[in-house]
């Protein structure tokens, strides 16, 4: 499936499903939301995106609790899950996605090395996850974990 295929079809989906959709992203840095406004009408599903690259960010603007960064970090499933919870919430959407991860090239560990992305799918209160671990550089997992969030979306709308 051809990228932009993809967000063709997240976009066409999410509208004739009369929702609205949302970003919370980390890692991807507005690439999900830029991704989606490539396709023409996304502005009939998409009102706003946040961009929270810092833990404070993911607290004041998504309500991501302290708790959770610090027990689990800003790269767990826990994380992306309230990203993803918070940014419905905050933008009043049916449909969020959340990106949390490493992109390299420094950063990683060995419980997290480079490439280790959580990505958070929100849909009408149900919270999808996936976690992936992407080859490549730090341009190339961003853009695989577009892929993957846009996949993810799909195969729960």
């Amino acid at each position: 499936m051809a990228e932009t295929c993809l967000e063709e079809l997240v976009v066409d989906r999410v509208f004739t499903r009369g929702f609205t959709i949302t970003t919370a992203e980390s890692c991807t840095g507005g690439l999900v939301a830029a991704t989606l406004i490539n396709i023409s009408g996304a502005s009939d599903v998409l009102d706003s995106g946040y961009i929270t690259y810092s833990n404070e960010a993911k607290e004041k603007l998504l309500g991501v609790s302290h708790e959770t960064l610090k027990k689990y970090g800003a790269v767990s499933e826990q994380t992306a899950v309230e990203m993803a919870q918070g940014a419905a919430r905050a933008a009043e959407a049916d449909v969020a996605i959340s990106t949390t991860g490493i992109a390299g090239p420094g950063g990683g560990t060995r419980e997290k090395p480079v490439g280790l992305v959580y990505i958070g799918c929100y849909i009408q209160g149900t919270v999808y996850t996936r976690k992936c671990n992407l080859p490549g550089e730090r341009k190339e997992v961003r853009e695989a974990a577009v892929k993957e969030a846009l996949t993810l979306l799909l195969e729960h709308l």
